[in-house]
């Protein structure tokens, strides 16, 4: 099924969008006119989406509790973008530097077991040849993987990599389903050093997704749209 064109009358979803790049898709969809529904976790975060226009929703993906009151929250809708944004790096482990079992619980459960949690949520709520978007990381990636730091947050990306997949196989006649790197950004996860602003980053993805069709169901791009190795 074609996607439909992101035009004002267009509906997006976006899964953790308090802060960084989230927060920045939210800023540009609402700025072109587009109706948002985001999710934060706080007051902080929810006072900052209101305050761009969009529809905020408490949500903490880490919490089945609070995942499990979404799909009533978003009755009735019919997104034709959702972006499953919510995560976190966790501890800067090098390479066998052993996780604690908190910190492990930590990672996986956000950004692994939380879309899982997510996306069975949304099913009812897409609209017909919705895009739906896992914001991954190129250190998913094994086959060109070569750093040796971060592995507990780079296995957690694998393994969401993984989920996509699957959903991308599940959702193949009614959505395109992909996971995307958003590059190296100046976020608070990914330092001074990174190489795009927040406000680059966030356009190019925008740019990226415009562009999806059921061709791309299941793949794992870069935010300009080329193909990573899995």
């Amino acid at each position: 099924m074609t996607p439909t064109p992101l035009t004002p009358s267009s509906s997006v979803l976006v899964i953790g969008a308090s802060r960084g790049i989230g927060l920045e898709l939210v800023r540009q969809y609402r700025t072109d006119g587009v109706r948002v529904t985001a999710t934060a976790r706080d007051d902080t975060g929810l006072h900052a989406l209101t305050s761009l226009g969009a529809q905020a929703l408490r949500v903490d993906v880490a919490r089945m509790a609070s995942v499990s009151g979404l799909a009533w929250q978003i009755d009735g809708e019919a997104f034709d973008l959702v972006v499953v944004n919510a995560g976190v790096y966790g501890p800067r482990l090098r390479t066998l530097d052993t996780p604690t079992d908190a910190d492990f619980d930590q990672v996986l459960h956000t950004n692994v077991l939380g879309p899982m949690r997510v996306i069975p949520q949304l099913l009812d709520a897409l609209a017909p040849g919705a895009r739906v978007v896992f914001l991954s990381s190129v250190m998913a990636s094994l086959g060109g993987r070569q750093q040796t730091t971060g592995w507990l947050y780079a296995a957690s990306k694998a393994a969401l990599n993984s989920v996509m997949k699957d959903v991308s196989l599940a959702l193949a006649d009614r959505a395109t389903c992909i996971a995307v790197h958003p590059g190296w950004v100046r976020t608070a996860m990914g330092g001074p050093q990174g190489q795009l602003s927040v406000e680059e980053s966030a356009a190019s993805l925008r740019s990226t997704f415009a562009r999806l069709g059921p061709a791309d169901n299941g793949r794992f791009l870069n935010h300009d749209g080329t193909p990573l190795p899995w």
